[in-house]
């Protein structure tokens, strides 16, 4: 706000120093932080007696319209999709009592059963292949056992 160094900072409190004395400068600050923080308090205060006065007269009602008003004009893009949003979560609240309700929680339904059923075939597709890889490893290990049994045969 006020834009000061702290160079700026470190010479006005040598000149507080010099001017007030070693004494009076604790008394002076406090009295000083004092004044500042009425002011800030007569300042909230004005603020929310200002707002209180818009919110009473309608202006806030004016200003968001406007500021809507702005942003369409500055995005129109972001604004048409705000639309297409709010089109789209309309279509999407749907009374279940409806017709359109009912369907929707009969696909649902159906959905369900068809993940369920894959959920099963895919099971059983893993059980019948499990079931053909034991019965190769079966008949491998018996000609293994075969193989080994002429070889000693022969031996």
């Amino acid at each position: 706000m006020f834009d000061i160094g702290m160079t700026e900072m470190l010479v006005v409190g040598v000149v507080a120093l010099i001017v007030v004395g070693p004494k009076d400068l604790p008394v002076m600050f406090r009295r000083v932080g004092q004044f500042v923080g009425k002011a800030k308090g007569m300042a909230r205060e004005f603020t929310s007696a200002m707002n209180d006065a818009a919110d009473q007269s309608g202006v806030r009602e004016v200003t968001s319209g406007i500021n809507k008003s702005l942003k369409a004009a500055t995005n129109p893009i972001g604004t048409a999709m705000d639309g297409v949003k709010d089109a789209a979560s309309s279509l999407t609240n749907i009374d279940p009592e409806s017709e359109t309700g009912k369907l929707s929680a009969e696909r649902a339904e159906n959905a369900a059963r068809i993940q369920a059923n894959s959920a099963r075939m895919a099971a059983e597709r893993k059980a019948r292949e499990a079931k053909e890889a034991l019965a190769k490893a079966d008949e491998l290990e018996a000609s293994l056992q075969d193989k080994l049994a002429e070889k000693k045969a022969d031996s």
